[in-house]
């Protein structure tokens, strides 16, 4: 049996400020998609991996993968359209895999300074028997939840949550992929709009009522949105030996 990920890229670079897609603009001169690619190759857990990209830009991002394969590896690539929605582009990635694949790891190229150790140890996850499995990392920051918002702007404090057993959840995601499937396939009517999609794989195992497990996150996965993080992934960079 095999283990591939599914690259979801097919987001857009407006809040970074770019007009371009997001998986696209370059860190330190490599894309976003081309970087994350290679850190999943890295982690010589996967066989293959299917990269979601926008309808329009098929052709533009197969060409960041020559040969079909990611740069400087022999991982196959197959580069397939995404959807209007994250949850959408998943389920397209999904329905790319062989008949052979049984885990599937569930990536956002934004996240494209995340470790290959943190990319192993999700897959190896799901290998010793969890069906769905997450990384993340301890809250730090006080957290409150609040009331409604008034019309200044301002909201009532209604608790101070605990947040000891709160986490912050990153990417890759791993599961076992008939969960994984099946998960998708009971929540698909919420894939069409951004309102109602859900942003994390997990929520949909988790919506069947089966357990997901969290393992240790790693800073350097933090997700890439705005010119400010843009700007901390390039000193992260320079910080990796």
């Amino acid at each position: 049996m095999a283990s591939v990920a599914v690259l979801t890229s097919a987001g857009s670079g407006t809040r970074l400020g770019r007009n371009m897609p997001k998986g696209l603009v370059e860190l330190d001169g490599v894309s976003l998609v081309v970087r994350a690619a290679r850190g999943l190759a890295d982690a010589g857990c996967l066989s293959g991996l299917v990269v979601t990209v926008p309808v329009a830009e098929v052709t533009t991002f197969a060409a960041c993968f020559p040969g079909d394969v990611v740069p400087g590896t022999r991982l196959p690539v197959r580069v397939v359209p995404g959807g209007d929605t994250r949850q959408a582009s998943v389920a397209a990635g999904l329905a790319a895999l062989d008949d052979d694949v049984d885990v599937v790891l569930v990536h956002d190229a934004a996240r494209c300074l995340t470790p290959p150790t943190l990319v192993h140890a999700v897959e190896a996850a799901v290998r010793s028997g969890r069906g769905a499995v997450v990384p993340a990392l301890p809250v730090t920051d006080t957290v409150k939840r609040v009331g409604p918002v008034q019309p200044d702007g301002a909201a009532p404090v209604a608790a101070t949550v605990d947040r000891a057993d709160l986490r912050a959840v990153q990417t890759p995601q791993g599961f076992d992929r008939a969960l994984l499937v099946r998960a998708h396939a009971s929540g698909a009517h919420l894939a069409a709009e951004e309102e109602s999609a859900v942003s994390d794989d997990a929520g949909l195992v988790e919506a069947l009522g089966e357990p997901v497990w969290v393992v240790p996150g790693d800073e350097r996965a933090l997700k890439i949105t705005t010119p400010r993080d843009l700007a901390l992934a390039e000193l992260l960079l320079r910080e990796t030996p």
